[in-house]
């Protein structure tokens, strides 16, 4: 009878090759945000040797009775909905046309994903050159070549046109990280189902509904999902443009900085992360990873 060997198992040296980045999560993430749930059962002062004063559930039914927080959440998921939207669109179209052979194509690729690489301060002043309202090429094309405005629009003095600025910047900003991930699944897809499509007479709509977009789902549900969260929290580029724009970020950032009204700040940010924890748990069980609707 053969002795019984047992393999020595990994689960320690597992453990401690991972202790280091569990260790930078709870340090990070953890500890900042129960820290942030804290404050915001409390009038905390700006100063932190001033003692906090414990409010309770006060700065929460202060942001719910709050108009303009409703107003906020409005634009954003407005804004949200409208950037997620474009610039899956546009990065699954790009995607599906630099799917083929062509000359240049290595070339063209680097050139599309330079928008999504180049630190948004730089792209932010070239967008407000290009819409300045004095010698903004944007006017100057749209007013004295074209001749599409009678009088050059004041693009980021007006709440709506401010806010189609930064919803077009966005998608033209971001479209780049759904063409990358849409292009690596869309080559890997067996071209023998194309060819198949291509003999029983499928039209291009009809081949991109049957074929491609069974396979590209799981990455389609996992870009809409990353991009909802990270635009839903969006500050840096509506407040580098403009002020018109009042999405949540900003708001929540006049309330922290502005009023210096910390605990309510907190608050609102506890609120958020309920909101987007709540549709993100609701979207996931309604479209499993296959595309098919539970």
């Amino acid at each position: 009878m053969k002795p019984i060997v047992r393999k020595k198992s990994d689960i320690k040296l597992a453990m401690v090759l991972l202790l280091p980045s569990i260790f930078l999560l709870l340090l990070l993430v953890a500890y900042p945000m129960l820290s942030n749930i804290k404050i915001s059962f409390f009038d905390q002062p700006i100063n932190p040797r001033l003692p906090a004063k414990f409010v309770g559930l006060s700065h929460y039914t202060d942001v719910i009775k709050d108009i303009e927080f409703y107003k906020s959440l409005g634009i954003t998921i407005l804004y949200t909905i409208l950037t997620v939207v474009g610039s899956t669109v546009v990065g699954l179209g790009v995607a599906l046309f630099f799917n083929r052979p062509f000359k240049f194509r290595k070339t063209a690729r680097s050139l599309i994903i330079l928008s999504y690489v180049t630190p948004s301060i730089s792209l932010v002043f070239a967008w407000k050159y290009m819409f300045n309202n004095s010698y903004g090429i944007i006017n100057y094309l749209g007013t004295d070549v074209f001749h599409l405005f009678k009088t050059a629009p004041l693009w980021f003095d007006n709440p709506v046109s401010s806010f189609i600025v930064v919803v077009v910047f966005a998608i033209w900003k971001y479209f780049p990280y759904a063409f990358i991930s849409f292009l690596a699944i869309l080559q890997t897809i067996d071209k023998s189902l194309y060819e198949a499509a291509d003999i029983d007479g499928a039209s291009l709509w009809q081949k991109f509904k049957v074929v491609t977009l069974p396979a590209i789902m799981p990455v389609l549900l996992t870009v809409v999902t990353l991009r909802f969260i990270w635009m839903f929290y969006m500050f840096t580029d509506v407040y580098l443009l403009t002020n018109k724009v009042n999405i949540l970020g900003i708001y929540l950032y006049e309330t922290a900085f502005a009023f210096n009204n910390l605990g309510k700040a907190s608050s609102i940010s506890v609120i958020l992360f309920i909101i987007l924890f709540i549709v993100i748990i609701v979207s996931r069980k309604r479209v499993n990873l296959n595309g098919s609707s539970k």
